[in-house]
């Protein structure tokens, strides 16, 4: 399992970390793990904590200050997990994260066998994104599509998100009393994601739309989601079927590893399809030749992940390209026969070959 903690649940007052709060959570999970289950917790906060330390009332904005700011906050957060957990002789171990970290696939794959072997040795991991060193090239943006990537990393069935509503509703809850729960959804739509709204306060990046985006990654890969509200909600009454928060199930067509990781992945640059390619991947499980793209949008290497889209804009899969960007525009549209005589030398191959490519 993947517990997901917001901002918002484990800071209070000015920026301050709430220790009650956390150690509520160790004593659950602490509890669930006698019973057998492995968990990881992607915990924000660092950015509000260390803003609480020093005094700040808004988000930094320049990189060096935000950086600064997540250095001293990310030493609160994990002492304060170590005290919580060290209550139930339970040892927590930090896992910062980039997103040039989990693009590269053995670095990916190493990610992997770190959390896995601190499942082994009965340690909880405390994930979060490296915000003391990362840029804007290598961020992963927010810790609701970094819950996403880490419950796939361990291939968990059920990530937990903890905010501060209750699950989803048909509108905003903070802004309409004619707001509705909705307690299960089968499918997140492009609807559902448009009218969830943007980020959420001056201390964090995340809102529904980010949680919405991670819930779809999610359900692609075979995971079940529950978002809930984190000062209401126990992680036993979820998994007992409890009626609180939004279950969000999985898709019926599921990626698993290799598939997974190519689905989850940031690409590098696109490429646009016709629609006799867009039938051949979807219908056909074919490989992707260049003769069906119409459009090469980013600058790539060989190997690099690129996402596919139709003429309407619509992304269908993604996979590892085996050409440069301008390679592909120079033979996009052609045969194999005239790519053969363009690019002298070389053996004409697909663009992207269907044991590299995952379709949506």
């Amino acid at each position: 399992m993947i517990l997901k903690l917001g901002t918002r649940v484990v800071t209070i007052n000015d920026n301050e970390l709430d220790r009650a709060f956390i150690d509520n959570v160790a004593a659950e999970v602490a509890s669930l793990m006698k019973i057998g289950y492995q968990v990881a917790i992607v915990s924000s906060g660092a950015v509000g904590a260390g803003m609480g330390r020093l005094g700040l009332k808004e988000r930094p904005l320049r990189i060096p200050e935000l950086q600064a700011t997540a250095a001293v906050g990310q030493g609160l957060q994990m002492n304060a997990y170590k005290l919580a957990f060290r209550e139930h002789d339970v040892a927590i171990g930090q896992v910062l994260l980039t997103d040039d970290g989990l693009a590269d696939r053995w670095r990916y794959v190493n990610a992997k066998n770190t959390l896995e072997a601190l499942f082994k040795f009965g340690v909880v991991p405390v994930v979060n994104e490296n915000d003391s060193v990362a840029v804007e090239e290598n961020k992963v943006g927010d810790n609701d599509r970094l819950s996403a990537l880490v419950t796939h990393l361990v291939e968990a069935q059920l990530l937990v998100t903890y905010t501060t509503v209750d699950g989803l509703f048909t509108v905003d809850p903070t802004r309409s009393s004619d707001a509705e729960h909705i307690p299960v959804v089968e499918k997140v739509t492009p609807e559902m994601i448009a009218a969830a709204g943007s980020a959420g306060s001056a201390v964090s990046l995340g809102g529904m739309r980010t949680k919405l985006q991670a819930v779809t990654s999610v359900a692609h890969g075979g995971g079940t989601v529950v978002i809930a509200d984190g000062r209401k909600a126990s992680l036993r009454g979820i998994l007992a079927g409890d009626d609180v928060g939004t279950l969000f199930l999985p898709t019926a067509t599921v990626a698993r590893g290799k598939k997974r990781w190519l689905a989850n992945t940031r690409n590098k640059g696109v490429v646009v399809v016709d629609v006799g390619a867009s039938a051949a991947l979807r219908e056909g499980g074919k490989s992707l030749l260049a003769s069906g793209i119409i459009r090469v949008d980013g600058d790539f290497d060989e190997g690099e992940l690129i996402a596919i889209e139709d003429d309407s804009g619509q992304e269908i899969g993604r996979g590892l390209v085996r050409y440069r960007s301008e390679e592909v525009e120079t033979i996009q549209g052609k045969r194999s026969d005239e790519i053969s005589r363009i690019m002298v030398g070389r053996p004409a191959e697909a663009v992207i070959h269907r044991d590299d490519m995952v379709i949506f």
